[in-house]
């Protein structure tokens, strides 16, 4: 079996040959359940709107958006089919072999930024990617995970969110989960503040562990279980009374949100060197954000928890024995 760092050249022998039809239907599937799902969950006059965008290469764009709602401050759920004659810097930088070959790469990235302090963002995104250079075998890997930030943190939270990460690679390996949770941990870290973003979740990319149809088949669960891992606490945490404070530590911690998106986030690199819709790039931002100079939790207040308790890597479900 290759490990999640290798890349795999397909050869003749290799059956069935890597195709984006049914990925593309699939993502295409997901991003209207999850979109009906969160739309479901909107107590306000705000719907998804959804726009198309053709590009001359062959690629589509529809991105569905959400925006002012009354529970969900701000959510996108995108889907892209981008073809290249050159990849991108983003992705060339780390595949040097690579570099110089054509691509095409389907892909559905999702936000959710809700509107009270207490429920937290989330973020997931799966993708396949299908790269080869003139006249040569065809190079395929998948990428994708899910991903929480919550601005105060609940521990039965993040025992939940961790439970449905692990239920989602369980039948794919034994192994998936802690290897996939560290690479998360590793990820989604901000270095320039020594701090993680959130309590983490799964990550994975160049991943092709037991070839193309069982790859395929661990991104599908990890997409299917993003709602049984997310809406739970959303309706959980979405009308717990809050005031100003809530909201202003919102913000601040918004703003450590888009300073990771826009210093390390590689998928952001990546969109904007392929030319993609920077509206669409950005979409992940939230709608609103603040930042104050060298503020300090309080100690003992909730506040001051996030940082000592969240904001760093745990075994949220051996310290739970689950």
């Amino acid at each position: 079996m290759l490990g999640s760092g290798d890349v795999r050249t397909l050869s003749s022998a290799d059956v069935p040959e890597p195709s984006l039809e049914p990925v593309s239907t699939y993502l295409l599937e997901l991003q209207g359940r999850i979109s009906v799902a969160l739309e479901a969950e909107e107590t306000g006059a705000a719907r998804f709107v959804e726009r198309h965008f053709e590009a001359n290469e062959g690629g589509l764009a529809r991105p569905r958006m959400l925006e002012g709602g009354e529970v969900l401050a701000k959510a996108a759920v995108l889907f892209t089919h981008s073809i290249g004659s050159r990849l991108p810097a983003a992705v060339a930088d780390r595949r040097p072999e690579l570099e110089g070959g054509g691509f095409e790469v389907a892909s559905l990235s999702l936000i959710v930024h809700p509107r009270n302090p207490y429920a937290p963002t989330s973020h997931m995104f799966l993708r396949c990617f299908i790269t080869a250079r003139k006249g040569g075998a065809p190079t395929w890997w998948f990428g994708g995970g899910f991903d929480l930030t919550p601005c105060y943190g609940f521990r039965e939270d993040a025992i939940h969110w961790h439970r449905t990460a692990r239920d989602a690679c369980q039948p794919h390996g034994a192994d998936l989960y802690p290897r996939l949770k560290k690479t998360c941990d590793e990820y989604f870290y901000l270095q320039h503040r020594g701090e993680a973003r959130g309590v983490g979740g799964l990550f994975f990319d160049d991943y092709d562990e037991g070839g193309f149809e069982e790859s395929f088949a661990f991104a599908r669960s990890v997409g299917d279980h993003f709602l049984p891992a997310y809406l739970p606490i959303l309706r959980r945490r979405r009308d717990t009374p809050y005031g100003d404070r809530e909201r202003e530590f919102q913000l601040y911690r918004r703003g450590r949100y888009v300073e990771f998106n826009l210093v390390y986030d590689r998928g952001t690199r990546y969109g904007l060197q392929s030319g993609r819709r920077v509206e669409s790039v950005l979409a992940s931002m939230p709608p609103l954000a603040a930042w104050r100079h060298d503020w300090q939790a309080e100690p003992g207040t909730p506040e001051a928890t996030l940082s000592e308790e969240f904001l760093k890597p745990r075994d949220w479900l051996a310290e739970a024995g689950i």
